[in-house]
């Protein structure tokens, strides 16, 4: 949207008090992330009332999930965009026509545009996918999405080189499901070796994948990211849960042994692999033996990496409408016990790196000037920092010699 928008001869602004139009682009996955939704888009209305701001469109999973709905319920927004729909944003913003609605086929093959890179320096996001066929009964996305439709990999591959071109040296592979990359095209494209691709461009020096279901992965899958030195031994796979009895109720087809059985598999065969995870406390029919379980096994394994979320029923889910709910208040102590321990393991993790030297992604400067930057054990975001002082630039990968740990940041210096 953002390459079509200058493309149009639009300047873009990120303070919306100097804006004549506004752009807010949607989540809806739970409920927190749609509240945040709204508060900007309520802001964005009140704006129009005061300042410059005369037309405000909004665009993303908001309006596809609620598009019969949401001019109603927000009469200040002048136009709405589904989710297939956002080649159309110069039109939503040049347009005089009050309540413009779009929602084009969500299913449809993904458009091939350019586009306009706004993180960095030194990475970027790559989409390889969209949309989900996975149906976990706590998840409204495929619904909101649409089915899986993967990119070519011919486009994925001039993306990256142009990407490598402009500077980018970490390629984040993104998708709802990037371990079923390919499956929809039925002629044998696999992630491996699309991996084994990307690795080939000149000037990438990391590529990070974000988020790998544990049934799909492979054993070429696991073949290529242990072999090939580019893919980063970081690997993001949510499992949410490992009580059987929640997980069937998740409707996810795996079980604890396997998932400890992968897990195991991964740590043997890419010994320094960095693992990740997202976790769901909460969940209708999760009891104090659930919950402890749960503990149990984060104990056990110790994983550097996690995210956890209170269960937020979402409508039109089977987990909506289940029985035996866990009380709000009580979900959300149980995801504060998840974090408090996983914060422990995670300092723990990290005080075992202090004496050793790694590669650091530069990013910038903090408010004190030391350079900030993340190594390979750290995604943007969802991770913690390295701050470091010595020789670096933006966008520059350097080795940093780690020397202690402040407020869950390595610090360090360059060699």
């Amino acid at each position: 949207m953002l390459a079509l928008i200058t493309a149009a001869g639009h300047q873009i602004t990120a303070d919306p008090a100097q804006a004549d139009a506004a752009v807010v682009n949607t989540c809806a996955f739970i409920e927190a992330a749609q509240q945040e939704a709204i508060d900007a888009i309520l802001e964005l209305a009140e704006l129009k009332k005061t300042g410059p701001l005369k037309r405000l469109v909004v665009t993303g999973c908001l309006p596809q999930r609620y598009q019969g709905d949401i001019l109603k319920e927000i009469p200040e927004i002048d136009a709405v965009l589904g989710v297939g729909s956002f080649p159309d944003i110069v039109a939503a913003l040049e347009s005089g026509e009050a309540h413009l609605a779009r929602f084009l086929d969500k299913n449809a093959p993904l458009p091939e545009l350019d586009r306009l890179v706004s993180t960095g320096p030194g990475w970027a996001y790559i989409k390889i996918a969209d949309g989900c066929d996975n149906r976990c009964a706590y998840c409204v996305i495929p619904s909101i999405r649409g089915r899986y439709r993967s990119r070519p990999k011919s486009a994925i591959l001039a993306e990256a080189e142009k990407l490598a071109a402009d500077g980018a040296k970490e390629l984040i592979l993104v998708a709802q499901d990037v371990t079923a990359y390919g499956r929809d095209l039925r002629d044998g494209t696999t992630l491996a070796g699309l991996l084994r691709d990307l690795a080939a461009v000149d000037g990438i020096q990391w590529i990070r994948l974000h988020y790998l279901y544990p049934h799909e992965i492979t054993d070429e899958l696991i073949d290529v990211i242990a072999a090939e030195p580019k893919v980063v031994k970081y690997l993001d796979v949510p499992i949410q849960h490992v009580n059987d009895a929640i997980l069937r109720r998740m409707r996810r087809p795996e079980t604890r042994a396997s998932i400890e059985a992968l897990f195991d598999k991964l740590q043997r065969r890419i010994p320094e692999v960095v693992l990740r995870t997202s976790l769901i406390v909460g969940l209708p029919g999760e009891g104090e033996a659930e919950f402890a379980e749960l503990l149990d096994f984060l104990r056990r394994q110790r994983l550097p990496r996690a995210g956890v979320f209170a269960f937020s029923p979402q409508e039109g889910t089977a987990a909506a409408e289940m029985p035996d709910r866990c009380d709000a208040d009580e979900a959300e102590a149980r995801r504060r016990t998840v974090t408090e321990l996983q914060n422990a393991i995670m300092d723990e993790f990290d005080r075992g790196r202090i004496g050793g030297t790694f590669p650091v992604l530069c990013e910038g400067r903090d408010q004190d000037g030391r350079w900030v930057g993340r190594s390979y054990a750290d995604s943007p975001d969802v991770d913690e920092q390295v701050l470091f002082t010595g020789d670096a630039e933006p966008g520059r990968i350097v080795p940093v010699r780690m020397d202690g740990l402040e407020d869950g940041c390595l610090t360090g210096h360059t060699l």
